[in-house]
């Protein structure tokens, strides 16, 4: 097994809507600027991973038309799609592709167009399933019949289960979208930037579900994310820092939010998150990583709502259970704090969904390379965690990313 590292990555604008150009040339954006910054081309890739959430945008297998705008033309080609977790799915198949041998140089695409479909629609197919089995297999209806909300009628019943278990308000919330903004503000490829945003802001906007308001919550955006991944031996040749993936692993806690037969983790406390744990804790462990809060310096969990964000920073094990309010409140989370929490301003600021988990990676990639701009956090970075989140609440991948290969 070889080990595997970043020499490029590339982003699109993001915004709510580029009606300026079609699925195909908004990749482009990403692709293009991906293969500039590692110095290389298309004929340089030995294949092609890419996904976004078809379903979402209303148009199936884009690859198939939109390939051959990204050097993809008589390449291998993988489609991988897992929700909300596709972009970090994606690269977790590169990463994979390059340490087997199987090839040296790959580039990984993810992207989602949303205003090209209706995104809550898609989602809400899935509370029709939910009606189902409420009906035929007698699951817990209170939690079943939040997923017709969408997203943030399921995130709300997560949101108030772990306002529970740690003791924080939602003042935490509105702290933690206002720095998210904020960050975001540094980014030139962030969605939503709100440079002089305060907590109380946050707290003034529409509630959209107790104990959630506007203000903490993901836009809906149109992105495009591209990443050159390749063997470290061609990387120490290629740039002089690039970032070594020093491990991949996931956990999915179950095929579907009902489960076979019904009998899912709808049962279960959606704050618990486990699965993210026992992805971490392998990540972790392939890594070398002994003590995460010590030697993490910089996290990129997906955080598409305020809540999430101190949840995983909890289930990534950067502090105890509980404690991550306090944590926030300390100044630690900031982009000049001991352990930075979205310095890109996260998904709470800019969620093409297909693109958002692939862009934790990216970030961190950025973090460690001393490529990030603006949003550079104040220290080295030796190594970085990124999370996403997806499928049906219940898949949770993780990545832990490096300036040395892995011991």
């Amino acid at each position: 097994m070889q080990d595997v590292a970043v020499i490029g990555v590339g982003l699109s604008k993001h915004v709510s809507k580029r009606r300026d150009v079609n699925i195909a040339e908004l990749v482009y954006e990403a692709v293009s600027a991906a293969y500039d910054d590692a110095g290389v081309s298309p004929r340089d890739m030995d294949a092609v991973i890419t996904g976004n959430m078809p379903a979402f945008e209303g148009v199936n297998m884009p690859e198939l038309w939109g390939a051959g705008h990204w050097g993809a033309y008589g390449k291998p080609l993988l489609r991988i799609t897992t929700g909300g977790t596709t972009g970090g799915s994606v690269v977790h198949g590169a990463f994979y592709a390059v340490a087997s041998g199987m090839f040296d140089t790959v580039i990984a695409i993810s992207f989602e167009k949303q205003s090209d479909g209706d995104t809550t629609m898609g989602l809400n197919s899935v509370g029709i399933a939910d009606f189902a089995a409420i009906l035929h297999f007698g699951t817990d209806p209170e939690f079943l019949v939040s997923a017709g909300g969408g997203a943030i009628g399921i995130v709300a019943y997560q949101a108030t289960s772990y306002m529970k278990s740690s003791g924080c308000t939602t003042h935490h919330y509105d702290k933690v979208a206002a720095m998210c903004r904020s960050n975001a503000a540094r980014n030139p490829y962030a969605h939503l930037k709100q440079p002089d945003i305060t907590p109380e802001d946050v707290a003034k906007t529409d509630m959209m579900e107790y104990p959630l308001r506007f203000g903490h919550c993901c836009p809906a955006t149109d992105g495009a994310c591209a990443m050159i991944i390749t063997s470290a031996d061609k990387a120490k040749k290629m740039t002089g820092r690039p970032a070594y993936i020093k491990s991949c692993a996931s956990c999915s806690d179950e095929a579907a939010i009902i489960g076979i037969f019904g009998g899912g983790p709808a049962h279960l406390d959606p704050c618990s998150q486990e699965g993210c744990k026992k992805a971490a804790e392998k990540a972790y462990k392939l890594a070398g990583i002994k003590e995460p809060r010590k030697e993490i310096d910089v996290a990129e969990p997906y955080a598409p709502f305020a809540n999430q964000l101190l949840m995983f920073y909890e289930r990534l094990f950067l502090c105890d259970e509980g404690e991550a309010p306090a944590v926030l409140d300390s100044g630690s989370m900031e982009i000049d704090g001991e352990l930075p929490v979205c310095p890109s301003g996260g998904v709470i600021s800019t969620n093409a969904i297909g693109a958002s988990a692939m862009e934790r990676i990216a970030e961190c990639a950025l973090q460690i390379m001393g490529k990030a701009g603006e949003h550079q956090v104040n220290k080295d970075v030796h190594n970085a965690v990124a999370h996403g989140w997806g499928g049906a609440l219940n898949l949770n991948v993780v990545a832990v990313l490096g300036d040395t290969p892995r011991r």
